[in-house]
């Protein structure tokens, strides 16, 4: 997309959350809602507004059913804000984006491992043989070692 689409895009869903909020009196819309993102054609006729609704399935349908009915209403405000040759017409869809990423986090959740697994070692326990690579000067190089010398090479600070 142009800059120009993802400008447009962008007030488009600060207008229609901006309206939904303050002027839709719907009694379907008193969850929260969320316009997550808006989508326009390239030609800037048509753009698909994509909202999230806290709550169960059927809260998500009545909450997306209030939207569309309110479609003109919302149009019609845009059209007096925006100042564009053609007011996009807009349709309405839930995002499953957000419905996703939840089942994302929570399979990563089972896999994670427990924190009691006597296997995993934490930043604060060192083995012996780290403690004294970091202490000696046998030719290794950690990182503290390799910025101090590079800055003593280069005329330091």
């Amino acid at each position: 997309m142009s800059r120009r689409t993802d400008r447009i895009n962008e007030q488009l869903r600060e207008e229609v959350s901006t309206i939904l909020t303050r002027q839709i009196k719907d009694p379907r819309l008193n969850t929260v809602i969320s316009i997550t993102r808006v989508e326009s054609t390239n030609d800037l006729r048509s753009a698909r507004v994509y909202i999230s609704v806290m709550g169960n399935k059927q809260t998500q349908q009545e909450a997306l059913e209030g939207i569309r009915s309110a479609a003109s209403f919302v149009r019609r405000e845009i059209r007096n804000r925006i100042n564009m040759k053609h007011t996009p017409f807009l349709s309405y869809e839930l995002d499953p984006s957000i419905d996703e990423a939840d089942k994302l986090f929570r399979l990563m959740n089972k896999v994670r491992p427990s924190d009691e697994n006597p296997e995993t070692i934490s930043p604060e326990t060192s083995t012996p043989e780290t403690s004294s690579q970091e202490t000696t000067d046998s030719g290794t190089y950690t990182p503290e070692t390799s910025t101090s010398e590079s800055s003593r090479a280069s005329g330091g600070d």
